[in-house]
């Protein structure tokens, strides 16, 4: 028997608060975000009623529709590769951006949400892993990225995010975590933003508990959450 919507997200809050049980965290400060880039309207607008605040889409494509009926509701979080191009689609419509990866799309996001008078807040998306497939900053070319487009008011770096390997085995994605979670303590203590970068965007279905272990704020969960 499939589970309901219901019964799943009783199951990811049962594993996320044990998680943070399992190393000494505040259950409060980890979010859950809903990935709903493959699921329906329907599904999407089910997500939202059973109390998820927070659901992500990866392509403006496929979130467009999403976004012109339930917009008003929930907060949006755009999680994919993010083309220069439509970044005037997703200014004012998604709250957070969780893969600036180069300064030319900074540069457009510093544009554009000057031209809204908006601010967005942003993850620096990087490829710890090293993976030719992922797209991300290499962690050494972070604090020059940081330092680059420390005069962009309008676009605030408030965290990381990384994708780990899919690994059979949750526990190897585990140095993936641990080196996001370090390299943003390096960062912190070079000073480079304004405020200090709280946020650590890794763990998805497969392995959000070893993320959470390791210090993840905010998982994306898709196929354990919403179902396929």
């Amino acid at each position: 028997m499939a589970l309901t919507l219901q019964e799943r997200i009783a199951e990811v809050e049962e594993r996320v608060t044990r998680a943070c049980e399992a190393s000494g965290r505040d259950r409060n400060d980890v979010k859950v975000i809903a990935v709903t880039k493959y699921v329906s309207l329907e599904m999407v607008s089910s997500v939202l009623e059973a109390g998820l605040e927070h659901i992500a889409e990866s392509r403006w494509q496929d979130a467009e529709h999403k976004w012109k009926v339930l917009g008003d509701q929930g907060t949006w979080h755009f999680i994919g590769h993010l083309q220069t191009n439509k970044v005037k689609d997703v200014i004012g419509k998604f709250q957070y951006i969780h893969s600036l990866d180069r300064i030319s799309l900074a540069q457009e996001l510093q544009k554009k949400a000057t031209a809204a008078d908006q601010e967005v807040k942003v993850f620096l998306q990087v490829n710890i892993s090293g993976e030719d497939t992922k797209f991300g900053l290499s962690p050494e070319a972070v604090p020059g990225f940081l330092r680059e487009i420390a005069s962009f008011d309008r676009v605030k770096v408030i965290g990381l995010m990384t994708m780990a390997p899919l690994e059979g085995d949750p526990e190897l994605t585990r140095p993936v975590f641990r080196g996001l979670r370090e390299l943003r303590d390096e960062l912190n203590q070079l000073a480079l933003t304004p405020e200090p970068i709280t946020e650590l965007s890794m763990g998805m279905s497969n392995d959000f508990e070893v993320a959470i272990q390791e210090g993840a704020t905010w998982v994306r969960l898709g196929t354990v959450l919403v179902g396929h």
